[in-house]
């Protein structure tokens, strides 16, 4: 079946009666209620002459091993995947969890890409529209998701207590971080010569900032500051976690201003910090240290 008619009956098919209100009565994002939609439309196409509420795990399963054998969809979307269909069954048809259970893949654990202190600054410098050079430096220097920075909004940068509040972040939960200093002054000036109306920044006709529209001000920053890798946004966000570690920052104050429930998420900074490995010395060094140290004790003239 070519794809584009394979796109045709996904959008054809019907999500099962009470799907897509749950969804939205439970506030998902609009992100995920769209691939949610799309994930259980594919699920339901592939058993479009079966009763679904009667699949087995085994079914399922079945199903989820030949997307991953036949399609090689990647562990992301294969979590995605699963995520969609025990939506359905445990949220709208109210099945316990035990009743439904899927095997997951095991997860990668890639370590997050950052740049340097110096490739930062770089794109700020090659960064001359003031606007975007506002973006750039809101997202690195208080950590946020695209998303965060897209959802701002004029009244959430408080420089009196020199914070930026976080509305409904990831998890729907609100929280504040750091407001640099630095920050301030290109802020102030941005705010005075654009005049958003509502969202701290905004595109045509006074509307959200798009979020392809921020990833191609971080491309183009990255490309003019002869940085020789592919920066995102969340780059940014991982570079500014990992300079703040090797700062010395204490690691509970940066899952606080991140949001990560659990300091498990934030953890994975430490393994990237490479000035926090510089000091870490080797138990080789330590032990040649000794022995110097009790060579010369052993060397030293004893004083009758």
């Amino acid at each position: 079946m070519a794809r584009a008619d394979k796109e045709k009956k996904k959008v054809e098919t019907v999500l099962p009666k009470g799907y897509l209100e749950k969804l939205e009565r439970l506030r998902y994002s609009e992100s995920t209620i769209k691939s949610y939609s799309n994930y259980m439309k594919e699920f339901l196409l592939a058993f479009k002459d079966k009763d679904i509420d009667r699949l087995s795990s085994d079914d399922i399963n079945d199903y989820l091993y030949y997307r991953v054998k036949n399609d090689k969809i990647s562990v992301s979307r294969q979590n995605q995947l699963i995520n969609s269909v025990k939506f359905y069954f445990e949220k709208v048809l109210g099945r316990t969890k035990k009743y439904y259970k899927i095997d997951r893949p095991r997860k990668r654990r890639i370590l997050p890409k950052v740049i340097s202190e110096i490739e930062v600054i770089k794109m700020l410098q090659a960064t001359k529209n003031l606007k975007h050079k506002a973006i750039l430096a809101t997202i690195y220097s208080a950590g946020l998701r695209r998303a965060e920075v897209l959802n701002l909004r004029k009244q959430d940068v408080w420089f009196d207590k020199h914070l930026i509040f976080v509305r409904s972040g990831k998890g729907k939960k609100d929280r504040t971080t750091v407001l640099s200093e630095s920050l301030v002054v290109v802020m102030k000036k941005y705010l005075e010569i654009y005049k958003p109306n509502y969202y701290l920044f905004e595109g045509k006709n006074r509307s959200k900032y798009t979020a392809s529209s921020v990833l191609r001000i971080v491309d183009k920053a990255a490309k003019l500051a002869n940085i020789n890798k592919h920066v995102t946004p969340h780059m940014l966000r991982h570079s500014f976690a990992t300079h703040l570690l090797e700062q010395g920052t204490d690691l509970r104050y940066i899952q606080t201003i991140l949001g990560h429930e659990s300091t498990k998420t934030t953890e994975i900074y430490t393994h990237v910090s490479k000035k926090s490995l510089a000091k870490i010395k080797s138990p080789l060094d330590s032990i040649l240290e000794d022995k110097r140290l009790n060579n010369n004790n052993i060397q030293k003239p004893t004083h009758m």
